[in-house]
């Protein structure tokens, strides 16, 4: 699965773990500024969890996909090259 910026099918957006990330430094930045009103605050803020789940879920897909592939990785036989160094 490759994250992609956009909505899906079913109308969530699907952002790759970049775009989550600069939306979640927008956020903060907001709500840091102090000029937010309490209700656009409470839907920035929700908006910000949502994007700090979604991007910690991304994060562990990406840490299952390194320990596969450092399992496959580590049970490779290196064997000579024939020929090498002639």
């Amino acid at each position: 699965m490759t994250p992609k910026d956009g909505p899906t099918e079913d109308g969530q957006d699907e952002l790759s773990l970049e775009a989550r990330l600069r939306r979640l430094d927008e956020i903060v930045s907001a709500l840091e500024g102090g000029d937010v009103e309490l209700e656009r605050g409470l839907a920035l803020f929700e908006e910000g969890v949502r994007h700090i789940r979604e991007a910690e879920s991304l994060l562990s897909e990406a840490e299952l996909r390194v320990e596969e592939l450092v399992g496959e990785a580590d049970s490779l036989e290196v064997q000579d090259f024939e020929g090498a160094g002639q």
